[in-house]
Formats: structure tokens, sequence, C-alpha cells
């Protein structure tokens, strides 16, 4: 439920038949909810992926941590990570702007629409230890850029870090899908 619209009218939720102890819940904290009760029940899941509203949130990222469950999580430019040892807090894009030419991999995100989804593809460490890092997507015809916060429980390569990242696209065409299909029933 949207928290000021809904919520906190009291009027509309009682007409709505919405119980009064229902609350507000940010998108990451129902996220870790089900991500808990799905592995909690015995779902088996190795990585955790998703767009910025999640990677954002630092108590999702610490609960998947808590359960041993790599992470490849979307974030904006503007977000600080730690490099140097966790001595320098430094924004994504200056670190992206920052970076020579041989940092750079191409590499496929997985299967789009016209073929093999191209990228290229730049990993820093940040923290400490080697399971921590910042991920840089760049387009390489716009050269628009991308970023995610990635954990893994062992240390693993760069290919199965942009796998991850890649994934979530084909989450988001099956949710679209059923849409447009829905839109094209409801208008021809």
């Amino acid at each position: 439920m949207p928290e000021h619209s809904w919520c906190q009218d009291t009027e509309r939720r009682r007409t709505a038949g919405i119980p009064g102890e229902a609350r507000f819940t940010t998108k990451p904290r129902l996220a870790g909810q089900m991500i808990a009760a799905a592995l909690d029940a015995g779902v088996t899941a190795s990585w955790v992926t998703g767009d910025e509203a999640y990677g954002q949130d630092p108590q999702l990222r610490a609960a998947l941590e808590a359960r041993g469950t790599g992470y490849v999580l979307a974030v904006a430019c503007s977000t600080r990570v730690w490099i140097n040892s966790s001595r320098t807090p430094v924004r994504a894009d200056t670190i992206a702007g920052r970076l020579p030419a041989t940092a750079w991999h191409r590499q496929s995100a997985g299967a789009g629409a016209k073929g093999p989804r191209y990228y290229d593809w730049a990993w820093i460490q940040t923290g400490t230890g080697d399971h921590r890092h910042l991920l840089i997507r760049r387009n390489p015809v716009t050269r628009e850029l991308a970023f995610y916060l990635c954990w893994s429980p062992t240390p693993v390569p760069l290919s199965e870090l942009v796998r991850v990242a890649g994934i979530r696209w084909c989450v988001e065409e099956c949710f679209q899908a059923p849409r447009a299909k829905s839109a094209w029933t409801t208008t021809s």
C-alpha cells in the first residue's frame, strides 16, 4: 500500500476493507521477508538480484549476507563505495571515470530478443576481502553506465557476476509479457 495515499487515509482504508493493523512497509523490507520465508521453507537460492530500490537498502544487503546468499543489486551512480582496503569512500561514477581501458571486458549478459546482450563490464574490489565488488556495466554504443553492489560468500569470477546481473532482464521480460499480451488482446 502506498504510504501517504492509503496508509494515512483512515476513511479510504475502512471503505476498502483494509484492516487497521496493516502498516506501510518498503519494497526492500517486503523482499527481505519473502526471501527469508522462501529460504526458511527450504528453497535454495545462491543469488538475489534487483533494481536500485533494493540495492540502496543496506538492511536488505546485510540480511542477505547474514544468510550467505550472494547478491548483485543495482545502485545509483552517486552511491559511495569504500576502496583502498576500506579507507576511502568514492562515488561509483567517479570510479568508473578513472578506470583505464584495460579494466573493461566485453561479455554477454545473456540472450536478448535480438541475440546476446553484449556490454563492457568492469569490477573493482570494495571493502576488505575478495567477496565485495562494485560491478559497472557500460553500453558499448551509448556509453551509458549502470552500477551494482555485489557480495558473494566465496570468491567468484567477473563472468558469474555478469551472469547474475543479466538474469534480471529475463525476469523483467517475464513480468512485461503478460501486460503486453493483455494490452494487445484488449485493443484488437
